[in-house]
């Protein structure tokens, strides 16, 4: 089964809050750029935070382009790239003070924190996702 809109937002939520969550915890302290350690830890959360609210309005937008497509679901590889342009815009709205404690994130500490917690959520749902939760998949990705 394709993940439905609604089980897409619910996989986006758990991974940006549990896994995001805790890979944020491991990844925190080792952040480039010379801030404290409680710094880094507000700023990854913050945007830990702006990710998952823009997140969210991605998934529409993907659901609607999907529906273009035959198999209606993205290739494997497309699901890793679209971290690219998610992450130039969060990194845009994070430099805009929406969030105070995100703004003076260097470059070097949110490519780092953005792209490794990408990278640690893709392979969650690639794998461990799938064998966790059997029954994710037949029901179009919802978690309840």
């Amino acid at each position: 089964m394709l993940p439905t809109l609604n089980g897409r937002l619910q996989t986006r939520v758990f991974l940006i809050a549990v896994i995001g969550g805790l890979w944020a915890v491991v990844v925190a302290p080792l952040l480039p750029g010379g801030g404290s350690t409680a710094d880094n830890y507000r700023a990854l959360y913050a945007v830990l935070a702006i990710v998952l609210v823009l997140g969210l309005g991605w998934e529409v937008v993907y659901h609607l382009l999907q529906q273009f497509r035959w198999e209606k679901d993205w290739p494997t590889l497309f699901a890793l790239l679209v971290g690219i342009p998610e992450g130039l815009l969060a990194y845009a709205v994070a430099r805009t003070g929406v969030l105070p404690w995100a703004a003076d994130v260097t470059p070097a500490a949110f490519a780092v924190g953005f792209g490794t917690t990408w990278l640690v959520t893709w392979l969650f749902v690639s794998g461990p996702m799938r064998v966790l939760s059997v029954h994710w998949r037949f029901r179009g990705g919802r978690l309840a």
